[in-house]
């Protein structure tokens, strides 16, 4: 009478032979050797190996030699040795006169009663469909940032070509009233298209916000300020990234803000600087334009002119307040995010430096 447990020994060969050999996906039962003890029929199916003669054959010399791979070798040998699982190895599996396959490869050793002969499952996915999708996809994204990248650039172009025709009906033009609010429509767009440069030239879809208010800055000086050693134009931004809608109202902003000034604050050829600044502290920022020329009322209420109507409008998108103090000497106007804004100064102060 054969033992019980010698019997569950001579019994457990065959099972695991019968249920690889059975199994629904490709699946191979290696020894110490990586000879193939037994491979499932969608394997063969799938590699096309006939099922009969791959019992005993070493699993590297199956079909034509495609599977001889140095590296899959070197870690199947490894994981029969017990020293670690392969875990996802992706390899390609090329063939003479068919497509070369992408291929996951898994292998375990068994842990089972009879340690003296090794046994080590090893599990193949095909992942060719799913890396060519990926791919596709990839291929896809990388397409539409170049076709972004393009529009914006050519969006930047066309704002130019409008901002140099209204400069020209401003130069034209008789009436002093008209050639101002042409010059400061001007600056508008210029504005507009400093942001589309800005995008073009960024990968992440962010606007850096030091390059731009400080090209900007540049922009409004080099084309308003006819005598650069009367007055000067300055900017002290802090480094931060922000959409492109963000940075478009913070542009604007300091646009209708620089005017103001120029419009105001220096009358009579009178010399002087404005300066703009930026600083941000996590989710607050506060953005200022401060000037040192004569000075204007600091109630909010009394300006009313086009421009701080453009500003409070844009301060209200960011969800920000406006604030007008006397500078002694001149203005300055200060755009303030804060979340927790409960007392007007004390959110502002955490995130306000001199400018």
């Amino acid at each position: 009478m054969v033992p019980v447990a010698s019997a569950r020994q001579d019994v457990a060969p065959d099972l695991a032979r019968a249920m690889v050999v059975a199994s629904s996906g490709p699946l191979l039962l290696l020894d110490g050797d990586l000879s193939v003890i037994a491979a499932s029929t969608s394997f063969c199916r799938a590699f096309q190996v006939e099922l009969g003669s791959v019992s005993g054959r070493p699993f590297l010399e199956l079909g034509t030699g495609e599977w001889n791979d140095a590296q899959l070798a070197d870690l199947l040998r490894a994981a029969a040795a017990g020293y670690a699982d392969l875990d996802s190895l992706e390899i390609d599996l090329a063939r003479q006169g068919q497509e070369t396959r992408r291929l996951v490869v898994n292998a375990s050793k068994l842990d089972y009663a009879d340690m003296a002969n090794v046994r080590m499952l090893v599990t193949i996915t095909d992942v060719t469909a799913a890396r060519k999708a990926e791919q596709r996809k990839d291929d896809l994204i990388r397409e539409k940032a170049i076709l972004m990248q393009e529009l914006q650039h050519r969006v930047g172009n066309s704002l130019q070509v409008i901002a140099s025709v209204i400069m020209q009906s401003a130069m034209r033009v008789t009436s002093a009233e008209t050639r101002s609010q042409l010059y400061a429509t001007h600056e508008r767009i210029l504005s507009v298209a400093t942001v589309q440069k800005q995008l073009a030239a960024s990968s992440r879809g962010k606007v850096d916000l030091r390059p731009y208010l400080t090209s900007l800055c540049n922009s409004l000086g080099a084309s308003m300020i006819c005598e650069q050693e009367q007055l000067r134009l300055e900017a002290s931004v802090d480094d931060r990234a922000v959409s492109a809608d963000e940075a478009m109202s913070l542009g604007l902003i300091v646009t209708e803000l620089v005017i103001n000034a120029l419009k105001h604050a220096f009358p009579d050829r009178r010399n002087g600087r404005i300066a703009v600044g930026y600083s941000a502290q996590g989710s607050n920022w506060a953005l200022s334009v401060r000037d040192d020329g004569v000075g204007m009322p600091a109630d909010p209420e009394n300006a009313r002119g086009l421009g701080m109507v453009i500003v409070a409008a844009l301060a209200r998108q960011l969800n920000a307040r406006i604030k007008i103090a006397d500078a002694d000497p001149g203005v300055a106007v200060s755009i303030v995010h804060a979340q927790l804004a409960a007392v007007d100064g004390a959110a502002s102060a955490q995130v306000q430096r001199p400018v």
